[in-house]
């Protein structure tokens, strides 16, 4: 299944916060977590990442993970020719 995180960071951004949270994807990668794209965006959220796991559970334990350090939305992402109106093309 894939996944887009919406994210907002709580804390100050430090080189500390920063290191803590890539620690956290390095041990993600590992398990059952395929990151497809981080991104650092401007506005009402600090990044954006795109990624691949296996069910929504997968993905809530991912985003719980770090609830102390960021507010965090996460939608399941459709590939626009599965989920349209019309169906598959």
């Amino acid at each position: 299944m894939l996944f887009i995180a919406l994210a907002k960071f709580k804390k100050s951004l430090s080189k500390e916060v920063v290191a803590e949270n890539l620690k956290d994807i390095e041990a993600e990668t590992k398990g059952q977590v395929r990151y497809l794209g981080i991104y650092w965006t401007l506005g009402k959220y600090d990044t954006v990442v795109l990624f691949e796991a296996p069910n929504e559970k997968v993905a809530m334990n991912m985003a719980l993970k770090r609830l102390d350090r960021m507010e965090i939305d996460t939608l399941v992402a459709v590939p626009a020719d599965e989920g349209s109106p019309a169906g598959p093309a």
